[in-house]
């Protein structure tokens, strides 16, 4: 059982959250470019040096590394599921160990990454290397190494479905994301047919 956080550290991660709570809030309200560390800062109840200690840049409000919890419970996924099944698992019990406002705050950030041309840039290397660590653990789990073609097919696959619909879902916010990631991965694991003809 681990240690509870302390006071400071306690502290020091509610400010962080706030901070980027108004960060998220400001560039939803007057967009991301329009938006200045100073707003920001004023909006928290901050100095902007104090923004400034938590993200070291202003794309960093955005850019955090969201996948830790998901490779935990990809890890935690039952052995016996092939990759596909494994990675539907593990986002589904990501996306349902989330409270609604988690839910909103991570659509919102990943609606950024997808619309703001900066932080598509920027976020990149984040996206890399989400793939490289999804690969080494489906690799780890297959008992392979990461290197094998069917791997990283497999994995570019998964990829692929799940940026096919973020970029859908930006065009239509409305979409019921949690329901069509179900669906998209469902029929990954079917093989792609295509019954609509």
């Amino acid at each position: 059982m681990g240690e509870r956080p302390g006071l400071r550290e306690r502290k020091k991660a509610k400010t962080r959250a706030l901070i980027q709570k108004e960060a998220l809030r400001l560039f939803r309200e007057r967009g991301y470019a329009e938006t200045t560390v100073e707003q920001i800062a004023e909006a928290a109840e901050v100095a902007p040096s104090t923004v400034f200690r938590y993200f070291a840049t202003k794309e960093d409000l955005v850019l955090i590394d969201q996948f830790p919890p998901f490779m935990e419970a990809l890890q935690s996924a039952p052995a016996e599921l092939g990759p596909v099944q494994a990675v539907r698992v593990a986002m589904r019990a990501v996306i349902g160990g989330q409270t609604p406002e988690e839910f909103a705050d991570s659509m919102e950030r990943e609606r950024l990454m997808l619309t703001v041309p900066e932080l598509w840039a920027a976020s990149l290397e984040n996206v890399t290397g989400a793939v490289g660590r999804m690969r080494d653990h489906l690799a780890a789990r297959e008992g392979c190494d990461p290197g094998d073609p069917e791997i990283r097919n497999v994995t570019g696959a998964i990829v692929g479905v799940l940026m096919a619909l973020w970029f859908d879902w930006v065009r239509d916010p409305a979409m019921d994301v949690r329901a069509e990631f179900d669906q998209a991965m469902a029929h990954l694991e079917a093989g792609l047919p295509l019954t609509g003809r």
